[in-house]
């Protein structure tokens, strides 16, 4: 992923603001831990990487909308997004047990400062679960991105192999939308939007122009739409190969998004765009 880089807690405060004063006004933030456990026990750490960069950049840019992910594939040794045992298709996610570790995690990125955070791990109840403890804790005011629709997408594979975030066996189709069910795809938003998510998202982008334009139609939550790391990679390599002009393709790929109905774009090109949407 040209451009691309991984930070240390440390850099946080650098970046954001070299963020900012391109004209970026929000960012996401994954961890990738030192050491990894069956349990996720890094991604709710008090002193982990993720709540030390939030806390950082709060600091530094308090102005900056900081947003975390939540999930535990980062931080697992298995790489699933949860806790992990036996079911009756085998060894698999289990997703009530996953929930109480979701729910912690949410709470120390609230209590680091984030002002959004977006479970990203398909676990059924994770919304209303999520809102829950945030309320409980006095957390109201934190904002839930869910990855309501969430396809099992070829599309990862850069941003897994950056994370280091691979599974070590299945993979996470029991827990993530098959591409060509449009109708569980509305269904899953469906379901968030009950439970309390305040933001709605579509993952990958491009591939499901289609489905951001249906939450768009179907809901009055704002939309986020997720330009995955192989969306941007294709683009890249594409255009470092000649085959096309890479400002162009980015400036298309990203007004397509918008075009079909999103609200928020999460893109790896932020820097990019930004850089040339200042010049006008």
């Amino acid at each position: 992923m040209p451009g691309q880089f991984r930070y240390p807690p440390r850099e946080a405060e650098s970046v954001a603001r070299e963020l900012w004063d391109a004209g970026i006004r929000a960012v996401m933030l994954f961890g990738v831990p030192k050491e990894k456990d069956a349990q996720a026990s890094g991604a709710y750490d008090p002193d982990g990487v993720v709540q030390r960069a939030v806390r950082s950049i709060k600091k530094s840019v308090p102005g900056m909308v900081v947003i975390t992910d939540v999930c535990a594939c980062e931080y697992t040794d298995h790489g699933h997004c949860g806790i992990v045992g036996d079911t009756r298709s085998g060894v698999d996610l289990l997703n009530d047990p996953s929930l109480d570790i979701m729910d912690r995690i949410a709470l120390s990125h609230a209590g680091s400062g984030a002002d959004i955070v977006a479970p990203s791990c398909m676990l059924d109840g994770v919304v209303q679960s999520m809102r829950h403890a945030l309320d409980r804790e006095g957390f109201e005011d934190v904002l839930i991105m869910s990855y309501s629709t969430k396809f099992a997408s070829a599309l990862y594979g850069p941003f897994r192999e950056a994370a280091d975030s691979g599974f070590q066996f299945g993979d996470r189709t029991t827990y993530q939308i098959h591409p060509g069910n449009t109708r569980e795809a509305v269904m899953e938003s469906m379901l968030d939007l009950d439970e309390g998510a305040d933001i709605l998202m579509v993952k990958p982008a491009l591939p499901y122009l289609d489905i951001i334009c249906r939450a768009r139609q179907e809901f009055d939550l704002p939309i986020a739409a997720y330009n995955v790391s192989g969306e941007f990679a294709m683009i890249k390599a594409a255009a470092n190969l000649g085959w096309l002009d890479g400002e162009r393709a980015m400036m298309e790929a990203l007004l397509s998004i918008r075009r079909a109905g999103a609200d928020i774009l999460i893109t790896y090109f932020a820097r990019e765009a930004a850089r040339l949407l200042s010049k006008g």
